[in-house]
């Protein structure tokens, strides 16, 4: 027994952690890309996200609309570089929160349909990324590497 717990958990948290660098780097890169570009194309498309606002009920259509669309690219460039980590995914996941309240609530039909929605995967994303931050090869861990000479940043968030 011994031996299978040296083999199938002792030796693979061995191995994984050579790449705790690369989960949190993944993920910011997939999702600040993803967020980048939507967040620009819906500032290339004010009044359709207006339209869409309006129809999803969300209030003060003509302000949240671009405002959304701001954040979703602000957001996207800062956990693409890894700057504010924490900070950025905070509005995102309200961002999620509400896309999935507003547009995807009445094809709510069962636990499998809710969580197969993209969004429920970014919210999760982004709720990990603010709880264990942006990881090592990310801006902010150089930004505390720098500014927090005598209390180096950890190894995996910063």
């Amino acid at each position: 027994m011994n031996t299978i717990i040296t083999i199938f958990y002792d030796w693979s948290r061995t191995v994984a952690g050579y790449f705790i660098w690369a989960a949190p780097l993944a993920v910011r890169v997939v999702v600040g890309w993803v967020f980048l570009w939507s967040g620009w194309q819906k500032l290339q498309i004010v009044p359709r996200m207006v339209q869409n606002f309006r129809e999803w009920g969300i209030p003060a259509p003509e302000i949240m609309a671009p405002f959304v669309s701001g954040v979703e690219l602000v957001c996207g460039i800062l956990l693409l570089v890894g700057l504010l980590t924490r900070f950025a995914a905070v509005p995102m996941m309200i961002v999620m929160a509400v896309a999935i309240v507003s547009a995807k609530a009445a094809q709510i039909d069962s636990l499998q349909t809710f969580l197969g929605f993209e969004e429920v995967a970014y919210f999760v994303m982004f709720a990990w990324l603010g709880i264990a931050g942006p990881g090592p090869i990310s801006l902010d861990h150089l930004v505390l590497k720098a500014y927090r000479k005598e209390r180096p940043p950890s190894d995996y968030g910063a």
